[in-house]
């Protein structure tokens, strides 16, 4: 993080051909406020001084004894560094200290309480705001409606998206759809006139960060594009963990921010059944390890058996199970056989809590090696001002710091690359073999690839770089391009192999529309 923001403040001072103080004063202007809090670090930087001399001088980067030393750029010139031992050259205690308080600040007995549930919230992917317990919010953000359907009263516990509705909604819209109330012409209510029958159904996706959708905006550290309109976005970004699960492949609603644009599962089930408005939900989180997602689906998922419509489960953990920071990344990869235990423990719960009819997708996991192939040799959005950082010198940097998202992908050794893809393919036959095999009494249950090959040659014919795919930033997780792309792949699959996954389309969609508009949209 340090030799992040210290890269950033170097390049604007040179963009702006300006001292540090008036970069660092530059970039705190473009910051909303409360985000204001890096004032002391300019007194710790030379623009002689690359980035990780600044961050280890300041001592918030260490080399730990029998541990490499790990750095983004070339070593400085030994003058240099001379220099930057010298007492007098920087002081670094204030921001040390306010490293020390932030990390603490939860040991503040009035805040603990509020730390403890943010880790609650966190841990379990629940909204922070629900003042009814039902698992859905009115606030966006803090895993709000960004990640699941928007609730329509969140003071009533059986009024929530998804359910069968009440009394078909004679009196009030009970499942959030917006479709209440009685025809005056003939009496019958809406809801029973527009979706009895309608086959209606909501989707759910199991997830992990590219699922999430993670994204780190290039124009936070582009220093030749940043402006005060760059950090607009930096709260709700934050509150949302840095994923847009609003613009993504599965559970997307609104219209991309971030460039591209939005196509998702969610979007084209509403489009075929209008009846589906509001009834989604994102259970992803971002980790950098394998994940059993059946222990957290008991705290999370929000489906009721018998009160609620079907669902359409997508689990697609694409990458976790074999990417980690770890040194000996293979050994700590999941195994055939606890990919086998992990998700057939989560089919049987989601067997006991999903309502009949409801179906389940497994998506194989991605070969990463087109990762590499693709961005090893292009400039980071870091480097793009002096041609000094790569991706594959990112990629280093974050393996020796052992904070890689995927050492097994994003690494100059081929054959680990190709060990890696290995496995992934080998936890993907399990995933094969248990569509395949085992049978549930309340869903079925189908496979599919991951379509990235499909997607790469579709982005191909419209004129574009298989490197577009990739976050620019973070050199790992599928853009929005890639994002809209694979909704229509995966659409298309299901259309013409499983159309009973998809239901049947609403006669009454245009009627629908017509008497009803979108009550404060999601």
């Amino acid at each position: 993080g340090c030799v992040l923001v210290v890269s950033v403040i170097e390049q604007l001072a040179q963009w702006h051909n300006s001292t540090v103080k008036a970069a660092l004063e530059k970039l705190c202007d473009y910051i909303p406020g409360k985000y204001q809090n890096m004032h002391h670090m300019s007194c710790a930087i030379d623009r002689e001084m690359n980035a990780d001399v600044v961050c280890h001088s300041l001592r918030l980067c260490k080399q730990d004894p029998g541990q490499p030393l790990c750095h983004l750029y070339s070593p400085p010139k030994l003058h240099h560094l001379c220099e930057l031992m010298h007492p007098s050259t920087f002081i670094f205690l204030p921001l040390q200290k306010s490293f020390m308080g932030f990390s603490s600040v939860c040991a503040f007995p009035l805040l603990a309480n509020l730390c403890e549930k943010m880790k609650y919230v966190l841990r379990n992917k629940l909204p922070f705001e629900d003042f009814d317990g039902d698992k859905f919010s009115t606030f966006p953000t803090l895993r709000g409606y960004h990640w699941r359907g928007r609730d329509c009263n969140d003071k009533n516990t059986t009024v929530y998206p998804g359910r069968r509705p009440d009394n078909w909604d004679a009196k009030s819209d009970s499942n959030c759809n917006g479709i209440w109330g009685v025809d005056p012409k003939d009496g019958i209510p809406y809801e029973e006139k527009f979706c009895k029958g309608a086959d209606s159904k909501g989707v759910v996706l199991l997830g992990d960060s590219a699922g999430a959708h993670f994204h780190i905006p290039p124009e936070w550290m582009t220093v030749t594009q940043m402006s005060a309109k760059s950090f607009a976005n930096l709260p709700m970004a934050f509150s949302d963990e840095l994923d847009w699960p609003q613009f993504s492949e599965i559970t997307g609603f609104l219209n991309s921010t971030i460039g591209g644009w939005t196509d998702s599962l969610y979007l084209r089930l509403r489009k075929r059944n209008r009846c589906n408005h509001r009834d989604l939900q994102n259970i992803s989180q971002n980790v950098y390890f394998p994940v059993n997602v059946a222990p957290y689906l008991s705290f999370s998922l929000a489906r009721n058996q018998l009160l609620d419509n079907p669902a359409i489960v997508i689990y697609a953990t694409i990458g976790n199970d074999v990417c980690n920071g770890e040194r000996d990344t293979l050994a700590h990869m999941t195994t055939p056989k606890e990919m086998l235990s992990n998700v057939v423990q989560a089919l049987r719960y989601l067997d006991s809590h999903l309502p009949n009819g409801s179906h389940v997708i497994l998506t194989g996991l991605v070969d990463g090696r087109f990762l590499w192939d693709n961005l090893h040799d292009r400039y980071h959005p870091l480097g793009q001002l002096n041609k000094d950082v790569t991706y594959s010198q990112l990629y280093s940097f974050l393996d020796c710091l052992q904070v890689s998202p995927c050492s097994g992908w994003l690494t100059p050794n081929e054959t680990l690359r190709n060990l890696t893809s290995e496995r992934a393919l080998q936890l993907s036959n399990v995933l094969k073999e248990i569509a395949r095999s085992e049978k549930f009494a309340n869903f079925d249950i189908f496979y599919m690839d991951f379509p990235l090959r499909q997607t790469a040659e579709e982005w191909r014919k419209m004129g574009g770089e298989p490197w577009q795919l990739i976050e620019p930033v973070d050199g790992f997780h599928p853009s929005q391009i890639a994002a809209a792309l694979g909704t229509g792949i995966t659409w298309q699959k299901a259309l013409h192999e499983w159309p009973q996954v998809l239901g049947k389309e609403n006669p009454f969609n245009d009627q629908i529309e017509a008497i009803f508009k979108d009550q404060g949209g999601h």
